[in-house]
């Protein structure tokens, strides 16, 4: 039996394999195309509401009249690709009682959305945190029942595990998932089939912020600060252990990728 560092360790691995094409095309509208890493504080500007920040990457547009197909992919999507300086922040395992408010607080604070790749097991008893994130224009992703390696799974089991959690988001949030991430980035062929089955894309990320390790919040903030490009998606937690030091590390970097010019927003889906 893997143990949590292990399995994410090897899973990883294999994410980075297909670095070079796992992108989700999207575009912003706002503001000009940029490469500079954020790094240290900047400036502060007026924290008052701005529309961009409010805006997924494509917007939200009407329900399209085709049935919507999901193609099944190769490798996950690993980051978002448009104009400006745009970033994508997600938060897996939850949601906790213990953390999740205080995360979605500080969101709120600067108004950005973020994507929240929920546990079954979890979000079954916490359904308020789930509709609290939809009413608040986050995304709700399925990150499986009980946080399993689906690769030592069996069909039927991976499909279990990500129907039943898919039918806690819909009965918290009204609909049902259109995002997925596999448990420590271990992904194979059934598994995307599956997802893509259920109507979900597969997204990675980017950028880990190793918080799992609870390395301190300075080191959580520096890898951010360090790692912030445009394009990027940031791997943390709302649950799973102690998250004290993510969510002050939340409450540190995000104003300062706000404050050097970063569009912290989440993705629309792209239907075939």
């Amino acid at each position: 039996m893997l143990t949590r560092r292990a399995a994410l360790l090897a899973g990883a691995g294999a994410v980075g394999a297909a670095a070079t094409a796992g992108v989700l095309t999207a575009v912003t509208g706002h503001g000009p195309a940029g490469s500079t890493p954020a790094a240290g504080a900047q400036a502060r500007r007026p924290r008052s509401a701005s529309a961009y920040r409010l805006q997924p990457l494509t917007g939200y547009g009407p329900p399209h009249a085709a049935p919507r197909r999901t193609l099944v992919r190769r490798e996950p999507l690993l980051r978002v690709s448009g104009r400006g300086r745009t970033m994508v922040l997600t938060f897996d395992d939850g949601p906790d009682p213990r953390y999740t408010p205080d995360i979605l607080d500080t969101l709120a604070e600067y108004d950005v959305r973020a994507m929240f790749f929920v546990c079954g097991e979890m979000a079954a008893g916490s359904k308020e945190l789930l509709a609290r994130m939809a009413d608040e224009g986050h995304v709700v992703g399925n990150h499986t029942w009980s946080h399993p390696l689906l690769t030592r799974l069996t069909r039927r089991q991976i499909r279990s595990q990500l129907e039943r959690t898919s039918d806690v988001i819909e009965d918290a949030c009204g609909e049902r998932p259109e995002w997925f991430r596999a448990p420590y980035g271990a992904w194979n062929r059934a598994t995307f089939q599956i997802g893509a089955e259920l109507g979900m894309e597969p997204l990675a990320w980017t950028l880990d912020t190793l918080d799992w390790t609870t390395p301190g919040t300075r080191s959580i903030v520096q890898r951010v600060e360090n790692g912030a490009a445009p394009g990027v998606v940031v791997l943390s937690h709302d649950a799973g252990g102690d998250r004290t030091q993510s969510v002050r590390a939340l409450r540190r970097y995000l104003p300062e990728l706000l404050d050097s010019g970063y569009h912290v927003t989440v993705p629309r889906r792209d239907y075939a």
